[in-house]
């Protein structure tokens, strides 16, 4: 590979910034980090060619905003076949899973690059007792439960670094955590102490599952890994739907994380967009800094258990029920949107930046297809036990329906589900809990 010089932007807390440093990592590329976060020159130096967000990765001097996979392939000479390659590179087998891990804390993720390795021979020839498709907390805490329980346990995740808890900026409230830490140190210790119990953790993507038999199967891009119960653990995504010059602009007035871009709005006029607990969180956070926030709201009513009340009376904070975005109108940055009125008019109003926070988040269970029964949403549908129809498979976390989102409820889920599963491979009659 040709050597290039490339410059990453990034922000403390950014889940975009994270997945273009692990793309680079993954393919060798080396690059200069510069946290604009942390570093005022590398801020201002953003802000003098008005893009406004983070992760920005310079090429060869050419700019891709966001994480654009397929432009960062074309920029750095990357092929498909080069891609495949390096996602199925055949390393030593790694048959002593209980090697001594590195545990300093670091919120650089280099534990948790220790922690995954590549998919070897030996994965694909050993039958597990359990395997959890997410590494995320639900998927963590499982390993943690199963491992312990004497199951052959393996963990399976395509992004360790990328998903909610991980890229949490702050954590404070995890019960007997006294210290504040972020959400990757919280995680990578669960992890950790997983490995401590003889789980193996592995870096890959599903792409698809067949449990019509008692041994289950799971398809990757490397072959295929076989399971007697198996636990789906994976956490959820934004949709994909995009409304006008969204793409255009992002990076350029369009932003998805208030942690990683609010200080580019200082004194500015933003509008948050969507109708869900997110949304009003972000518009606090981003009233902290801007001059003006606009709260879009598409409908009359908010989605589960959403308050507006910490907003009402927020100086900086304009609310508009049943206003939608219908387009984003700029030159070199995000100037104004269209929007469509509660009286159904088409209306201009000037802006410096766009928070989209629509639809809420979806679990990414796609994979699964009819596997295992659904709900209208891709929720897995689980009983109390978090079995769900399959014999032998189990789902929680973001993958299952939650009163609320939180780790401390997805690693409840993950020993729940870990219980559940040593029930049905040692053929128990009921659940045996862990003690000392």
């Amino acid at each position: 590979m040709s050597k290039h010089e490339v410059i990453v932007y990034s922000s403390t807390g950014c889940p975009y910034c994270e997945k273009v440093k692990s793309f680079l990592k993954d393919h060798g590329v080396e690059f200069e980090e510069r946290n604009a976060s942390i570093h005022k020159e590398y801020f201002d130096q953003l802000k003098e060619r008005k893009i406004y967000g983070t992760p920005a990765t310079l090429i060869n001097g050419k700019l891709v905003l966001g994480f654009q996979e397929k432009k960062l392939n074309k920029l750095l000479g990357l092929s498909e076949e080069e891609n495949i390659t390096s996602a199925v590179v055949t390393v030593p087998d790694t048959k002593n899973t209980t090697d001594a891990v590195n545990l300093v804390p670091d919120t650089k993720g280099e534990i948790t690059d220790t922690i995954f390795q590549p998919i070897n021979e030996k994965v694909l020839s050993d039958v597990y007792d359990f395997v959890t498709i997410g590494g995320g907390p639900a998927g963590a805490s499982a390993a943690v439960y199963a491992a312990r329980g004497k199951l052959k346990t393996l963990v399976i995740d395509k992004a360790p670094k990328a998903g909610t808890l991980a890229i949490t900026h702050k954590i404070a409230n995890y019960p007997g955590v006294r210290e504040e830490l972020t959400g990757l140190e919280l995680l990578t210790r669960m992890q950790v102490q997983a490995k401590d119990f003889g789980a193996e953790f592995v870096r890959s993507t599903v792409l698809s599952v067949d449990f019509s038999d008692e041994i289950k199967k799971i398809k990757v891009a490397e072959g295929t890994i076989k399971a007697k119960s198996v636990f789906i653990g994976v956490g959820a995504k934004a949709p994909s739907n995009k409304i006008k010059g969204e793409e255009d602009f992002t990076g350029r007035g369009v932003s998805y994380c208030s942690t990683c871009d609010a200080a580019f709005y200082q004194d500015l006029v933003v509008a948050v967009v969507g109708d869900n607990d997110e949304a009003i969180h972000e518009a606090e956070t981003l009233a902290k800094y801007c001059k003006t926030v606009k709260l879009l709201i598409p409908f009359e009513q908010l989605k589960g258990n959403a308050d507006l009340s910490s907003l009402e009376n927020n100086p900086k904070v304009e609310i508009y029920r049943r206003h939608r975005v219908r387009e984003i109108v700029g030159t070199d940055s995000v100037e104004k949107i269209v929007i469509l009125n509660d009286k159904k008019e088409e209306q201009e109003w000037h802006v410096d930046g766009v928070f989209l926070y629509l639809g809420g988040m979806k679990p990414g269970t796609d994979f699964l297809k009819d596997a295992v029964k659904r709900d209208e949403e891709g929720y897995v549908v689980v009983d109390d036990h978090l079995r769900t129809n399959v014999d032998g498979v189990f789902a929680g976390g973001d993958a299952r329906r939650t009163p609320i989102k939180q780790a401390v409820i997805s690693a409840a889920d993950g020993a729940i589900a870990a219980l559940s599963a040593e029930q049905h491979v040692n053929k128990r009659s009921k659940l045996r809990p862990q003690y000392s």
